[in-house]
């Protein structure tokens, strides 16, 4: 019992909530989506790996969200930065070109509950980052799929979180 007190206790001091929501994350018919076309991989490994990605994207900003808290996201469609391109030079051989013109999309539907299971916030999302080329870059962004988590971290920290705090604040305070 002590060891759960102090560990509130830690959670309070730090002047925050303990981070570790749960999401549940749902693809509608990702064979369907609009861009999730491969360069040289297979077409079923190439849309397994952006999703397991894309998957990991989410988890990381349920991270941020309080615990006990459930996160229902239901993604049905992407658009990914840049496009294919097949050029000259053998058979198959394609690259994905990224240019502005190209940029990424993503389209879910969201609910997220508290610990009690009452909705913080649910909404319908048709992110697009047009301006994905003129962000800053740090020498080692290399990530793949970095436009599309930086336009997901940036809707997050914008819009989301904003909303769980908004929703905290509202809370009756627990008595000590």
């Amino acid at each position: 019992m002590r060891n759960l007190i102090f560990v509130c206790g830690l959670t309070l001091l730090a002047g925050g909530f303990a981070q570790a929501a749960e999401v549940k994350v749902e693809w509608q018919e990702p064979e369907k989506f609009t861009d999730i076309r491969p360069a040289n991989d297979s077409r079923k490994v190439y849309r397994e790996r952006v999703l397991k990605k894309i998957d990991g994207f989410f988890q990381d900003m349920a991270a941020k969200l309080p615990e006990g808290y459930q996160w229902q996201v239901t993604v049905t469609d992407i658009d990914l930065a840049g496009d294919v391109d097949y050029f000259i030079g053998g058979a198959g051989n394609a690259i994905r070109v990224i240019k502005d013109i190209h940029s990424p999309a993503i389209k879910f539907s969201q609910v997220l509950r508290d610990k009690h299971g009452e909705e913080v916030f649910s909404s319908d999302e048709k992110l697009r980052d047009m301006g994905f080329m003129q962000s800053l870059r740090t020498p080692n962004d290399n990530e793949e799929f970095r436009y599309e988590k930086h336009m997901l971290d940036d809707w997050f920290n914008k819009t989301l979180q904003p909303k769980v705090e908004q929703y905290a604040k509202a809370l009756p305070k627990v008595s000590q």
